[in-house]
């Protein structure tokens, strides 16, 4: 391949990635040595710089992959946020806090603390990458769910420990013996 044919190569590779990817991964896909594929990519993110275009390419986590600038955030944020088509409906945000706040927990105890079939709602959210399986009850052999790092992301925390506690929130909690909820 040609020089500008690699760099166009790679930039193709690049776009439809999700994670960063090493350029070790990359000069397989490409077919070219790694010290080349280096070479490319650093060439293609000091071109980007120079340009000042709105995205860069960026070496993270031993990887590289495109990101908007960081002075761009918040024209992304609002697109992002104001743009979403598709919001989580009022029974999946209802299973969504039940998962995160019981987690692990079997979909028939989710069911049972909302007190309706949760099983469509579940799938939803595991689709939208919200929750996973956490393996299975030993008891039951039921199916565990927990939440995911891209709910943590998209609530912006780190763990779910950050979630804000429920009795403050809920009046009587304590006197209810619903305290379970708390972590």
């Amino acid at each position: 391949m040609q020089g500008d044919r690699r760099a166009a190569a790679l930039e193709a590779v690049l776009m439809v990635v999700d994670e960063p990817v090493s350029s070790a991964e990359l000069a397989a896909t490409l077919e070219l040595p790694e010290p080349e594929v280096e070479e490319l990519l650093t060439g293609l993110a000091a071109e980007y710089d120079a340009a000042g275009r709105g995205f860069e390419l960026r070496s993270v986590a031993g990887g590289w992959r495109f990101y908007s600038r960081p002075e761009f955030a918040e024209i992304v944020s609002h697109y992002v946020l104001e743009g979403q088509t598709s919001r989580l409906t009022q029974a999946a945000l209802e299973t969504l806090a039940v998962i995160a706040y019981r987690q692990p927990v079997p979909r028939s105890r989710v069911a049972a603390i909302r007190g309706v079939n949760v099983d469509s709602v579940v799938r939803t959210l595991v689709s939208r990458g919200l929750v996973e399986e956490a393996g299975t009850d030993p008891e039951s052999g039921a199916i565990l769910y927990q939440t995911t790092s891209y709910f943590l992301e998209r609530l912006g925390i780190g763990s779910v420990a950050e979630l804000p506690r429920l009795s403050p929130h809920l009046p009587g909690l304590d006197e209810l013996g619903a305290i379970e909820f708390e972590r």
